[in-house]
This record gives structure tokens, sequence and C-alpha cells, in this order.
């Protein structure tokens, strides 16, 4: 998770280490009256708690109980959960005042979360199939125990899909964060990630990795640029004034992102809002307008500095903006199972080419190298290559997540 610039969790707690602390809070269950025990099990009564639903907007009577497993008789309703479970052959248990067992699946998330964050705490998250019944149980229960907890927000993250199929073992269509990482750079695919609103489903194919290391090369590539221009010049002399349309675009910008923060994360916003700084950056650099502009420099090192703050907070902020272009390329040429020099070696023969006006072989030699995600660029100074989004996925249909 470090590769992907995810902070560490500050505790990662242990069911078997907080027993004591799961069986306190079903005594407190049962001692405000939510709970009753039946053989040495022990299960919530739902109707004891007349809001239960309220997260994921089900009423009780719409829950159809015996349709996945056998309703037990010995609960008062069916809709009851456990909290504790009596021992069974084979299975590890603890002792409790109500015999040898264990947690329930829901108790073990409110007993942990009591004893780290307090029973009230700002952030509860999930995936969106464990809004019901995993976290509305985790709500009453918690509640039971104690009238003042709350949660202020709970988020929930949409499902990944595997080019619109869900992904699972069963299919075959299964992999991990580390498999990907092996082909493409590790915050492509947070880019990827977070071009998507957490709350929407993830629709994961080649063509969205490809897009998204595509983007962020254009990202990195143009702060890079910038940063050789800064180089040239001493930054405590410039001036501290830029522009008024220059010190627009940055407000604007710096609105966009607060205002797509605050509303419930939408990083798919901010990343399409940072399109306009970059052009700007780029208009600076590469165009003959761009070049003459007054104040040039202080407006360069303003953009610069205002989208480094936005990608620092997304994350995307990489150590280097030198390296990190390097490191796409390494995996642009992995992906395409050529080295460098094969790669120059196809530059050299287009070259070539080009000065015999073999330019039927010229253009075989970019379109072969662009089939594979590798785009030839061509300036006054010789010819480069960057990575693109190969031309042989360009004609997989776009899917809206």
């Amino acid at each position: 998770m470090a590769y992907l610039h995810c902070l560490p969790p500050s505790v990662e707690p242990r069911v078997s280490d907080h027993i004591p602390q799961i069986i306190d809070m079903i005594k407190q269950i049962i001692d405000n009256g939510f709970a009753y025990s039946v053989d040495g099990d022990v299960y919530f009564s739902v109707e004891k708690f007349p809001s239960y639903g309220r997260l994921s907007g089900r009423r009780l009577e719409d829950n159809r109980a015996g349709e996945r497993v056998a309703v037990d008789s010995r609960k008062r309703n069916p809709a009851d959960f456990a909290l504790w479970k009596s021992a069974k052959e084979g299975e590890p248990y603890w002792e409790s005042p109500w015999g040898p067992g264990r947690p329930g699946w829901h108790i073990e998330c409110s007993a942990m979360s009591a004893a780290y964050l307090g029973y009230s705490f700002d952030i509860h998250g999930g995936g969106m199939d464990l809004m019901f019944p995993h976290h509305e149980n985790e709500i009453v229960q918690s509640c039971a125990a104690c009238r003042e907890s709350n949660i202020s927000y709970w988020v929930h993250n949409g499902f990944v899909t595997i080019n619109s199929e869900k992904m699972s073992k069963s299919l075959g269509n299964f992999f991990t964060i580390r498999q990907v990482i092996q082909l493409y750079h590790p915050l492509a695919l947070r880019l990827f990630l977070m071009s998507t609103h957490y709350r929407s489903p993830v629709n994961y194919s080649d063509v969205s990795l490809e897009s998204a290391s595509e983007r962020l090369f254009y990202i990195y590539q143009t702060l890079q640029d910038c940063e050789d221009v800064l180089l040239q010049h001493d930054r405590a002399c410039l001036k501290e004034t830029v522009p008024q349309d220059i010190a627009s675009r940055i407000s604007d910008f710096q609105n966009s992102f607060l205002i797509s923060m605050s509303d419930d994360l939408h990083t798919n916003v901010v990343l399409g809002a940072l399109s306009d700084p970059l052009t700007t950056v780029n208009d600076f650099i590469h165009t003959r307008k761009g070049k003459k502009r007054e104040l040039r420099i202080e407006s360069l090192a303003a953009l610069e500095k205002t989208v480094r703050n936005v990608l620092a907070t997304l994350g995307l902020m990489p150590s280097s903006y030198l390296e990190a272009v390097h490191e796409l390329k390494e995996m642009a040429l992995k992906r395409a199972k050529l080295s460098e020099a094969e790669v120059r070696q196809k530059i050299e023969e287009r070259d070539t080419a080009r000065k015999n006006k073999e330019y039927e072989k010229s253009d075989e030699i970019r379109k072969e190298l662009a089939a594979l995600g590798i785009a030839l660029m061509d300036s006054p100074h010789g010819t480069t290559w960057r990575p693109c989004l190969p031309s042989s996925l360009q004609q997989e249909p776009a899917i809206a997540n």
C-alpha cells in the first residue's frame, strides 16, 4: 500500500486480542435490555431498536428470513442477530458468562472501534455490500451499549468490475494490486481509482489503466518541463505578483478543488480541473506567445506550486517528477515487451527511411510502435518517445462508470 501512497493505519487490532472488550460490550447490551441469551448464544433483539435500518433505508418487515440459511427457532424474531455464538466442535472458543464460544461477526467491529476511537467518531468506511446487515448491526449494538454512540459520516465504496464483469475468484478474473503494479506504475493505479467517485462502481480494464498511465505521464512531464525552466532562474529574485488572468486561473482551480473535495470527495472533478493549469504551463513553456508573456517565470512558479499542493493532497505527488517520468517510461517498455535500445533502433530506422523519402516505411514504424503504446514525438532537436494509449486498444468500446 505504501507504493500507492496510502497512509498506514495507526492500529491494526486483532479480534483474538480483544475478547474481554467484546464480552464487556455484550454485557452492557444485555444489561440495557437489548439482547437475550439462549443455550449459550446471545442475540440482539432488533425489535427493541425502532430505528433499525436507518442507514440502508430498509424496514424490518422488508427483511425476509430463511432465504439463505435456516431460521433459528430459538430467536424471538428471525431478524435477531448473534452477538455471541456457543462453541462448536473444531472451532476456536473463549470462556464467557454464557459459556464457551466466540464473538458474532458484527460485535467485533463495534468493540474494537470503541476501544480505540470511543463510542463516537468521525468516519466509518467499507464496501457497499457491508451497509446491510453489517453496518446496520454495528450501529444498533453500539447505540445499545452506549446511548451517546454516534458516527458522523458513513462512506461506502462501489464494487470493482473487470471489463464490466464482476471481479471474483470463481470467474477467474481476480487479481491483486501486487500483480497490477508489475506492469503499471502504482500512482497510475491510484489516479485510475480516483478518476471515479468512490461510491460509484469502478470498471477495471487495460484501456482504463493505459489511459491513466498516459495522463499521469503528461502531468509529470509538464511539471518536469516547468521545473527545468524554473531551475534557470533564482526564485528568491522573483516578484510575488502574477498577471491578473493567471491569478484568476489559480483561484478558480483552488476553489474548484475545495468545493469538489468538500462535496463528498469528488476526486474525479479535481482531476478534470487539472487540465486548465497544466495547459497554461505548457503554453508558457512551448508557445511563442507564452514565452513572451509578462511575469512568465513568476506565473510558472505559482502554477507549479498550486498543482503540486493539490497532487500532494491527493497522494499523487512523486518524490521527483524526473524519476516518475522515467519509471512510467520503463513500465510502458515492459508492457510493450521492448527495451530502450530497441525503441532507439526503430527511431533510427525511421530517420533513415525519412531521409530516403520512404515515407510509407516511416509511417509503418510509427504505427507499429503506437500499437504497442509508444508514441514518437518529432521536433527540431530530433525524435523522442513517450508512453501513449496503445492504438491496438483504442477500438475497444468506452464504458461509463
